[in-house]
């Protein structure tokens, strides 16, 4: 079973302003004359870590990082002013092009998944191929499956810890109950909205728990930028059209792309998986059997390193 890659250092590192407002952090790594790949992190507001680069052989790939408006190292953190799909969509363009970039992979999972499928429907030219790891459509249904009714019986323990922050006569809109938390002037109730919100998710993201990966998720500074984020995109259907990604999946038809997707994924249920690939036959659809959400679970780790590898390859013999 293939693992990560070793850890690497960043090459390159720069802040790019996108607008007056908000400034990107973007880094670079692996061999820069290497075959471009873009890591599209989740969330929405999730940010990129250093592990993210190591799902790349770094003596092949031209390995871009980037924290999405508001997220990780970009400034101002936590900002929801201008901060839609449609601006990361053209986020992605400016930093293509400082790069000097013509085209490249683009690597993403759950949040990730949805803004590179946004981004390859509007620039189909520039995108050399797709590796999408736990698809996220962000249809109203699948919002409420997570953060209303639905995952909720699957792990009603956690789910308390969940409700905790909404008064009981609230919780029938648990959606709009926390974005007024989270974007109240009261600075307690936003941070516990923030950490409650965001190790829920944690909690549900692995097959077996990883107590980690749930403090990662707790940690303040990635639990607010994360949930009120999220609560923001959500509340507004991620700024899509209704089932955008589907209707629009024929403008992928030419983008080489595989999918995978855990069995027990309680975050974003394999249903998307398969709608996905019926609109899309041409991708090759992986379903890892012993696995939930997260991109760190081994069986997925292993599907998406060797898939890396072999998107590398063909690259080497065209």
């Amino acid at each position: 079973m293939r693992t990560l890659y070793p850890e690497i250092s960043s090459t390159t590192e720069q802040h790019i302003d996108v607008d007056d407002d908000h400034r990107l952090y973007v880094e670079q790594s692996g061999n820069l004359s290497g075959t471009p790949v873009l890591f599209i992190h989740g969330g929405p507001g999730g940010g990129c870590t250093g592990a993210h680069r190591r799902f790349f052989n770094p003596e092949v790939y031209r390995i871009v990082l980037f924290d999405q408006r508001g997220c990780g190292r970009s400034t101002p953190h936590g900002s929801l002013e201008n901060n839609t799909t449609q601006a990361l969509i053209s986020d992605i363009e400016v930093i293509r092009k400082t790069l000097g970039i013509n085209q490249w992979l683009l690597f993403g999972g759950s949040w990730g998944s949805t803004l590179s499928l946004a981004y390859a429907q509007a620039h189909p030219s520039r995108v050399s191929g797709m590796i999408l790891r736990g698809i996220f459509l962000c249809r109203p249904r699948d919002i409420d499956w997570f953060y209303q009714d639905g995952a909720s019986h699957i792990f009603p323990d956690f789910w308390q810890d969940y409700l905790k922050p909404i008064a009981p006569q609230s919780r029938g809109d648990m959606l709009n109950a926390y974005y007024t938390l989270l974007t109240g002037d009261n600075e307690i109730a936003r941070m516990a909205a923030a950490k409650a919100w965001s190790i829920w998710e944690g909690r549900c993201s692995t097959l077996h728990p990883n107590p980690d990966l749930v403090e990662h998720f707790g940690d303040p500074h990635i639990a607010l930028a994360m949930a009120r984020i999220e609560a923001h995109y959500f509340i507004n259907n991620a700024f899509l059209e209704t089932d955008q990604l589907l209707h629009q999946a024929d403008v992928c038809k030419d983008i080489p792309t595989w999918i995978v997707h855990g069995r027990y994924d309680m975050v974003c249920p394999i249903e998307q998986a398969f709608l996905l690939k019926h609109v899309m036959p041409h991708a090759e659809l992986n379903i890892i059997r012993d696995a939930g959400h997260s991109a760190f679970e081994p069986g997925i780790t292993d599907r998406l390193v060797k898939l890396t590898d072999q998107f590398a390859k063909t690259v080497l013999h065209q």
